[in-house]
């Protein structure tokens, strides 16, 4: 049976940021890098695979290990890790990943006869005199590949410029040769860096990592991760080396712009750096996307959301839902984890995570989403460190006919959560809780209007509670 389709899409003990979605034989495949629940650093496991039915985005498969971090005779001891990869399918119609490791300056290449078996060690991306991109007197490093072939060509896309740097330019475009390996024509950059956007069009959301690129039509679309680190953005041209204008924010993952719900500025999550692509699905298009968990920038988590094109190629922004891929609303009755919830949020507003040994959202006045174990460990996940006016909002539920909601919650916390349809809208009703060592169930009377709604808890009170889920009934 068919599965409601929910953000995240995989499983919450499951850390699968940088998504690069492909379609194969109708099935998603998604790649990316895997971050280590509690970490503490990016990107510290292995490359795994997850796959669904196109026709059934609810029902994802783990396909298991993919490649190994010693894998690459660069890294025998692992102590490199994988940062966020790419596939494409080459002339000769096997799988070929491409990565960076985290401390050298070049491509690696991998390959297998299926989207998801084994990949083995193929080569490095190289110049025709065999030194490798990245290592030419007058390279720039290269990170984050993104790669699509067109009969014997391959487009290779990289790069990595951190604001006010000027030895980083831009993104690249190099192309390759059927060997998927050798260079054939040179890096051209195709996406101004901070420092040299001025009149480019770019200015203020210019490149800093994670290019990617998708074709749709005539149309070349380059998404990427701009200095504001919270967006995904693209710019389109007609040739896949040249000509590439900017053209919007598609997903920002605290729902900074989005003005249809909330003030264009207010941040409705806790952002962070951003990485992904677009894909088309049964005649619909989406974005893969990551958020962050945890209460620091390293324990990211992929979610997906529906976009559209205008006619004239551009797409609008589109906000974080818990619903996703779902292909509308969830159906508003029974009972939902709490860390699908698009929205989280205090009367602080906190547009990043910090993270990175400081931040605001690793001390005590913000929630996060968490879980319990340790890595690996199939432990569903929850809202730790709901404090007072913290908020956990969910987009959105077909409600019919609700009379009775119920929390789990434990914690040391004595007030009440209280239930609003808008984040600043009037209050339905309140479920009293109290402290508790063990999940306990709340049920309060409240009646939800009937039709579409997004449901929005905020806790208030003294201490702080852990929200595991909510029942509509």
């Amino acid at each position: 049976m068919k599965k409601q389709a929910l953000n995240p899409y995989l499983p919450a003990w499951e850390y699968v940021p940088d998504g690069e979605p492909y379609v194969f034989n109708d099935r998603v495949y998604v790649y990316g890098s895997h971050d280590r629940f509690n970490g503490h650093v990016f990107c510290l496991n292995d490359y795994v695979c997850w796959s669904a039915p196109i026709d059934d985005l609810g029902n994802w498969r783990n396909e298991g290990v993919i490649y190994l971090k010693t894998d690459d005779p660069l890294n025998p001891d692992g102590h490199m890790c994988l940062y966020a990869p790419d596939v494409t399918v080459g002339p000769d119609g096997r799988y070929y990943l491409f990565y960076v490791l985290d401390k050298v300056p070049v491509v690696s290449v991998a390959v297998c006869d299926t989207p998801a078996g084994k990949y083995e060690f193929y080569g490095y991306v190289k110049y025709e005199d065999g030194t490798r991109l990245g290592e030419r007197e007058g390279d720039e490093p290269q990170f984050d590949p993104g790669v699509l072939t067109e009969g014997q060509l391959t487009y290779l896309y990289t790069g990595f410029c951190a604001p006010g740097d000027r030895s980083r330019h831009g993104a690249m475009a190099t192309v390759l040769g059927p060997d998927m390996l050798t260079i054939v024509e040179e890096p051209v950059f195709i996406a101004p860096s901070q420092p040299y956007s001025e009149g480019s069009g770019f200015e203020g959301h210019e490149f800093f990592e994670a290019p990617s690129i998708r074709k749709r039509g005539d149309l070349y679309y380059l998404v990427y991760s701009s200095i504001v680190m919270h967006e995904l953005c693209y710019a389109t041209s007609t040739s896949p080396t040249a000509g590439f204008e900017y053209g919007g924010v598609i997903v920002s993952n605290c729902d900074l712009h989005i003005d249809t719900y909330k003030p264009a500025d207010m941040p409705m999550y806790y952002g962070g750096n951003n990485h992904g692509s677009i894909i088309e699905m049964n005649t619909d298009w989406y974005i893969f996307y990551h958020r962050h968990t945890n209460g620091d920038a390293f324990n990211r988590q992929g979610c997906i959301e529906k976009i559209s094109f205008q006619e004239d190629g551009s797409i609008p922004q589109v906000e974080m839902t818990s619903c996703g891929a779902n292909g509308g609303a969830l159906e508003g009755k029974g009972q939902y984890p709490a860390h699908i919830a698009c929205n989280l949020f205090t009367r602080d507003d906190q547009t990043y995570t910090g993270g990175f040994g400081a931040g605001a959202w690793l001390d005590s006045r913000f929630p996060k989403i968490t879980q319990d174990g340790r890595d690996g460990d199939e432990e569903i996940g929850y809202i730790a460190n709901m404090v007072d006016s913290a908020t956990a909002g969910y987009k959105y539920f077909h409600c019919h006919g609700i009379r009775q909601v119920t929390l789990r919650v434990r914690g040391y916390c004595s007030g009440a959560f209280e239930l609003k349809t808008s984040w600043d809208g009037p209050v339905l009703g309140t479920i009293p809780v109290h402290f508790t060592n063990e999940w306990k169930a709340y049920t309060a009377p409240i009646t939800i209007p009937d039709g579409t709604q997004a449901l929005y808890f905020t806790y208030i009170g003294n201490g702080g509670a852990s929200l595991a889920s909510f029942a509509l009934e």
